[in-house]
């Protein structure tokens, strides 16, 4: 089967957030599939463009049409990639060269994308690769089946396209002249477009394409109502028969124990106990914390948003620290009050909490391993990537049981049997706290059954395989109709 994959962002050559590691790795689990062909479409931003690591080859000038404009793309083929995977990257200095060194947040961000989208079904059909199946990621890529189907059915004609929402909260939104100014489409697709007098490009998107997919099985269910889905309730709950969960994989070779090199020792579901206490005390040296092997290390990774649940942490954080004998590390950037609370709150509590306020994928991974309990409360979760991440290094997660935070961590009893971590129903803080004690009790009480779910947790398939085939028997059933 030809795929072809449109994003504004893949890992290794440019990434913000989780959509970045699924192109990634879906790409590369796809490719590995017998008789498929995949293809990879990326902006070529600057951050691409002046790393050496990346080799590529010029195949292509063509103009875009994008409204009244007709602007400059040129078309470059990656030629160091070994794994199946052919990349080709979209260049225009005019909207990717050298910005502000983000990838998201400018002005014209609408017209970026819009330019993008049409590029690359022109991109498909200048390297005369006609796909069975287009697959295009959030509000950025969401004009690609708008346009497919209004403006290129000439050349694919039989190609079906999937859309995925990986985040709804981010639609693409964009005043009324947006669509005649910008897209230039027909004027019989603007009622396809239209919300609330505006533009709405992922709306288009869900109208337009063949089939529509999110990131786990609960997030599609929640997104039929109000409080998840930001306004496109009603949008999605017409399009209900084509709406598919699809919960995500992570790379288990890059995050993996018995080889990650950022770790002081290696370790797998057999000698995890050693493994991971040697990880534990020197993760607690690193970051200034007394090297206590049997207090619980409770360790977060994580965007400073308030999304991410931490206004719930922030409310119980003095309670649990006087309560119990525990260990907190908090790694990340984000909103300046929470910067600034956990900054405070380890100079309240220097010998229980340590504040890393940056980002460092290295520290990261040795927080992965060296943590005994990983908190992840968000509000709302489409899949989520720690809780996986956390599991695989045996660190047991506490988590809001939303999106794809309940599909992958069943709960636990007050033994550690039946599940994989502990969750909390209900957003308060309270539950939380209450989720968060039964965790720590288990952990001070009953060490064996502790280590039993460590063990357990450690020994699922987090791959992407398995959410492959899952696509692939999505991408077969489009192009059967």
């Amino acid at each position: 089967m030809k795929i072809a994959i449109c994003a504004s962002e893949g890992a290794p050559y440019v990434k913000s957030g989780g959509l970045g590691d699924v192109m990634e790795a879906l790409p590369a689990a796809l490719a590995r599939i017998p008789g498929n062909e995949v293809v990879l479409i990326l902006p070529y931003y600057n951050k691409i463009k002046t790393n050496e690591a990346f080799k590529v080859e010029r195949v292509a000038e063509f103009r875009v049409g994008l409204g009244w404009r007709q602007q400059y793309a040129g078309l470059l083929k990656l030629t160091n990639r070994t794994d199946g995977v052919q990349v080709y990257f979209i260049d225009s200095e005019y909207y990717f060269g050298a910005r502000t060194g983000a990838i998201y947040g400018d002005m014209d961000d609408g017209e970026r994308f819009a330019y993008f989208s049409r590029a690359c079904l022109d991109a498909l059909a200048i390297v005369e690769f006609i796909p069975d199946v287009i697959q295009c990621n959030d509000w950025q890529t969401a004009p690609v089946p708008i346009y497919l189907k209004s403006m290129y059915q000439h050349i694919f004609g039989k190609t079906r396209c999937m859309y995925t929402i990986h985040n709804i909260e981010y639609q693409g939104w964009a005043n009324s002249s947006f669509f005649d100014d910008v897209l230039g489409l027909p004027w019989e697709y603007r009622g396809v477009l239209d919300m609330n007098n505006s533009v709405n490009v992922m709306k288009g998107a869900i109208e337009t394409a063949d089939l529509v997919t999110t990131v786990s099985e609960t997030y599609a269910r929640e997104l039929m109502y109000p409080y998840y889905a930001h306004g496109l309730d009603g949008i999605l709950a017409n399009a209900a028969w084509k709406l598919t969960g699809i919960t995500n994989g992570i790379d288990t070779n890059t995050f993996n124990p018995e080889t990650d090199p950022a770790l002081p020792a290696h370790y797998n579901a057999e000698t995890f106990v050693e493994g991971k206490a040697a990880c534990k005390a020197a993760l607690q040296e690193e970051v200034g914390l007394p090297v206590k092997p049997d207090v619980p290390l409770m360790v977060m990774v994580t965007r400073l948003a308030g999304h991410k649940g931490l206004d719930l942490l922030c409310y119980i954080a003095r309670r649990l620290l006087w309560e119990e004998d525990a260990q907190l590390l908090i790694l990340g950037t984000g909103e300046p009050q929470y910067e600034t609370f956990f900054r405070e709150l380890q100079e309240q509590f220097p010998d229980q909490v340590a504040a890393k306020i940056t980002f460092n994928l290295k520290l990261a991974a040795r927080i992965y391993a060296g943590g005994d309990v990983y908190l992840m409360p968000s509000k709302s979760e489409p899949c989520g990537l720690s809780q996986m991440n956390a599991m695989r290094y045996g660190t047991v997660p506490v988590v809001h049981a939303t999106g794809g935070l309940k599909d992958t961590v069943p709960p636990a009893d007050q033994d550690g049997k039946g599940g994989l971590g502990f969750t909390f129903q209900s957003y308060n803080a309270d539950d939380f706290l209450a989720s968060l004690k039964r965790c720590l009790y288990l952990y001070n009480h009953n060490r064996e059954g502790f280590r039993d779910l460590q063990k357990r947790e450690m020994e699922q398939d987090f791959s992407w395989d398995v959410p492959a085939g899952r696509y692939m028997e999505l991408f077969q059933h489009m192009c059967s109709w």
